[in-house]
């Protein structure tokens, strides 16, 4: 049960918080404004457009990105303060444990876990696809212009193979197409090119040859132009930059479990799942050493306890980052690599932790 110091202290936890995340969107939204104001004036964007699709989509990425770095912050600032002004030795003196003090830290931590996963999972992705689709319709599109060597898996034993594809026309070039049966391969269709029909809905091959084997019996068919009905669309060859910033949780397991079936690497998309669901824990681990750190009176006050802070959130970024690197390169797997800055950092909680209820 909760009383009146528990909310006494979650009160001053959350408010340092939202107070900090706010302030730096405010500073944020400024910068880009500043960095973005001649395309916006250049293209005549309509100022409704500016404000309702692109910053009002634009303030829950940064609330996002942020909420670790402050949440830490936040902790140091105001258990610093408590503790400067004696608040909590009174708190300790009237019998209330290390541990029971921090219980409110914990429920205040839990608020800002629970806000970070639903942003980050539920209300980013879909804020981040308008945010796309207003830089194409106004700024420009970032649709790469070819992809090369194309080998997918379309449907259980169908692959396909392209030598190259440009989406700009949605042609694809040398087209391959093998079926297999148990193993086996029954068909395979060679085409100089495969176009998509935007009025029919179906890719239309160019001057293919189809290889049917039966047994031991050939059959080869040839012809000029062909329409057919695959189980793949354009959009499958669109790389579109930061596509898996735009999927929500359930889009990118499914997506992730397409494109395997395709045989397409995945690690980018995997990277951002176990980011989204290993980021919002650091909120916790962050919040105990925090605590840890500035309940107690040390020379340099509070100047020393946010110094502390800053180079421990730093370190902690950095170590994400790298760990990130290590997936991308394939030297850790996607899940190990983002959940061991949390393991790390958990670990030196735990410390500390020991170390400031002792």
């Amino acid at each position: 049960m909760l009383h009146k110091i528990d909310f006494y202290i979650i009160k001053k936890f959350l408010g340092t918080f939202f107070y900090a995340i706010a302030l730096i969107i405010s500073i944020s939204i400024v910068f880009d404004v500043s960095e973005n104001i001649d395309d916006f004036m250049s293209k005549d964007v309509p100022l409704k457009a500016i404000v309702f699709d692109y910053y009002l989509n634009f303030v829950p990425y940064f609330a996002n990105l942020f909420s670790g770095l402050f949440t830490f912050i936040a902790v140091i600032y105001f258990t610093s303060k408590l503790a400067y002004n004696t608040e909590i030795i009174a708190i300790l003196s009237s019998g209330v444990s290390f541990n029971r003090l921090m219980r409110p830290y914990l429920v205040g931590a839990g608020v800002i876990v629970l806000f970070s996963y639903m942003l980050g999972n539920y209300v980013i992705p879909p804020a981040n696809k308008k945010k796309v689709e207003f830089r194409n319709m106004y700024i420009g599109t970032k649709k790469a212009g070819m992809e090369h060597n194309i080998h997918r898996q379309i449907e259980p034993g169908v692959f396909v193979y392209m030598l190259s594809y440009t989406a700009s026309v949605d042609v694809g070039y040398k087209f391959t197409i093998e079926k297999f049966v148990d193993r086996k391969l029954v068909s395979k269709l060679s085409a100089s090119s495969i176009k998509w029909d935007r009025e029919k809905k179906k890719w239309i091959i160019h001057d293919y040859s189809l290889r049917t084997i039966d047994g031991y019996t050939e059959k080869i068919t040839q012809g000029t132009e062909k329409d057919t009905t695959l189980n793949m669309l354009p959009e499958d060859y669109q790389v579109v930059a930061n596509v898996v910033e735009t999927m929500t949780l359930p889009d990118l397991n499914k997506s992730i479990s397409t494109l395997k079936l395709r045989g397409v690497n995945t690690i980018d998309y995997e990277i951002e799942k176990h980011k989204r669901r290993s980021g919002p824990f650091s909120a916790v681990i962050l919040t105990i050493i925090g605590v840890s750190l500035a309940s107690r009176k040390v020379k340099g006050g509070i100047g020393l306890h946010l110094g502390l802070g800053l180079l421990m959130s730093f370190s902690y970024i950095l170590f994400m980052q790298v760990t990130t690197v290590f997936a991308t390169s394939d030297l850790l797997a996607p899940w190990l690599a983002m959940w061991i800055p949390n393991i790390v950092y958990g670990g030196l909680a735990f410390y500390l932790y020991r170390r400031a209820s002792r």
